[in-house]
């Protein structure tokens, strides 16, 4: 069954039961489950052997630990202790009162969010964790929910940093792209100019941070979206009061202290962003051995770069804690909460990674890859084509990188193949198929780190971020068949952006009719 069609069995069902149960932990289970029980040709104590293998891999292989994931959790559970402090310590309660007064509505507090997104694109973790922590307070004082408030993460991680040669995403791509230049032998092309001119091209990416400003300005709440903002404008109701399973939030009752100020907040945040920054530069160099930033970020080692930034924005608010006088909540009981808050979070990253070794093993991907390479279209069709299927995988996968790894090569060989002026749009449809798969997908871990981010129930998250990806993906479908029909770059862009600005005009038009029917 591996490589075959069969191979989707899977993530489809993981997908139906996560839709019809809501159980993300039982749905990418079952997931786990079958897939390991078709690798296995349905013999139950192998199967049993795989699941167990799969998952002692993830933090020990081949005699050796994945410092990796290991270093992910750690830092997750810094985390969540440092939302524990930041709150106990009273930061996050001056911050949102101190913000409140500075930003008066709703609408501005998604601005806000929007740009600090675009601003942070050095990584996506970083991007998704740090924003949430800042700009929390902000939101929820004006009656934003968590789901809004994760989309608005989610669309301004992964589409910034795709977009930023100098982030661990572009880093990654260059490097990919370096690789097919050599063993295509093109004289013509360098791999970091090819990067910058794929960028207009990734009309995705582009459509997903425009659509995060269009959605604050014309307050649009689409789909699964409405639901979450009406109840959180009328009750103050931040999350569905039905579901108890909030990653990266306070379960139980913490002390705010009265007398926290704005700083008690914002040091350790800047410290995180400024030790985290530092780490990762530092460790490029060392494994690098060279000073451009472009070797710096390809060699950086995130995840160790966040747990030494968490670790020591963690000590500087314990230091805030202990030295504040006035009621506060135990040290260990403030210890413990922060990393409760974590665990449905590190619950659901644990099984994502599973089912993707799973997939990996079923060959999912290669039957994907295997139908663009024998596919017989008109080749202008190439970057709407890969675009299509690159997504369909990234969804299906769960992970863009694992995407760009198998379709970036392919896409390079089919264009230079048939038409070498196609590389570079060939190449950016890909980049913008995974984001846009990345962005539908339970099972993408940026997407459990948003959700995490925000405080956000992450399928609600998910469900009510499907539809402005589909909308987003609409548009960049719209602009990558045109640019079919005419070569044309600066036209296929104008058009994808104002098809966009389009269908969520018209989106806003139709939810105002409805209002008043």
């Amino acid at each position: 069954m591996e490589g075959t069609i069969f191979s989707l069995i899977p993530p489809i069902l993981m997908i139906i039961l996560v839709l019809l149960t809501r159980k993300v932990l039982l749905s990418l289970g079952a997931g786990i489950i079958v897939g390991a029980l078709m690798i296995e040709s349905f013999d139950v104590l192998e199967t049993i052997k795989r699941i167990w293998f799969t998952f002692q891999e993830l933090f020990y292989a081949e005699g050796s630990w994945d410092l990796w994931s290991i270093q992910l959790i750690i830092f997750l559970l810094f985390l969540g202790m440092l939302i524990a402090f930041l709150t106990a310590s009273g930061g996050a309660k001056a911050f949102g009162d101190w913000a409140i007064h500075k930003i008066r509505t709703r609408e501005g507090s998604q601005y806000m969010t929007g740009l600090l997104g675009m601003g942070i694109f050095i990584d996506d973790y970083f991007n998704s964790l740090t924003i949430g922590q800042v700009s929390r307070p902000v939101t929820d004082r004006h009656r934003v929910s968590r789901a809004k408030l994760a989309y608005l993460i989610d669309s301004t991680s992964a589409p910034v940093t795709v977009l930023s040669p100098i982030s661990s995403w572009g880093a990654y791509i260059i490097g990919i792209i370096a690789t097919i230049i050599s063993t295509n032998e093109l004289t013509n092309y360098q791999a970091f100019n090819s990067f910058i001119q794929m960028v207009p091209y990734n009309f995705y990416a582009i459509s997903a941070i425009l659509l995060v400003f269009l959605v604050a300005w014309l307050n649009l709440d689409i789909g699964p979206m409405k639901k979450h903002e009406d109840r959180a404008k009328e009750t103050g109701q931040l999350v569905d009061p039905d579901n108890d399973d909030i990653p990266g939030d306070l379960q139980s009752e913490i002390y705010e202290n009265t007398l926290g100020k704005v700083s008690h907040l914002m040091i350790p945040i800047v410290v995180l962003i400024v030790v985290t920054l530092s780490m990762m530069i530092y460790t490029g160099i060392q494994a690098s051995g060279e000073t451009n930033l472009i070797s710096i970020f390809a060699d950086t080692d995130v995840n160790l770069s966040l747990v030494v930034g968490g670790f020591v924005a963690l000590l500087v608010s314990i230091i805030f804690y202990f030295t504040q006088n006035g009621e506060k909540t135990s040290f260990g009981r403030v210890s413990i909460e922060g990393i409760k808050a974590m665990l449905p979070a590190i619950y659901i990253l644990v099984l994502a990674w599973m089912i993707v070794s799973i997939i990996g093993a079923i060959g999912t991907d290669a039957y994907l890859s295997g139908l663009v390479e024998r596919s017989n279209i008109n080749v202008a069709y190439l970057p709407f084509l890969l675009f299509i299927v690159s997504g369909f995988m990234a969804f299906s996968t769960g992970t863009s990188w694992g995407t760009f790894g198998i379709m970036l090569p392919i896409a390079g060989s089919m264009a230079v193949t048939l038409d070498p002026s196609l590389f570079i749009p060939a190449l950016a449809a890909v980049l913008a198929g995974s984001v846009f798969g990345d962005h539908c997908s339970p099972i993408s871990d940026t997407s459990v780190l948003s959700s995490t981010g925000a405080g956000a129930n992450h399928i609600d998250h998910v469900l009510t971020q499907i539809p402005y990806a589909i909308l987003a993906a609409l548009a960049s479908s719209v602009g990558y068949l045109l640019f079919a029909w005419t070569d044309s770059l600066l036209l296929s862009l104008i058009v994808t952006l104002a098809t966009l600005v389009l269908l969520a005009y018209l989106a806003k038009q139709l939810l105002m009719k409805k209002d008043t029917a």
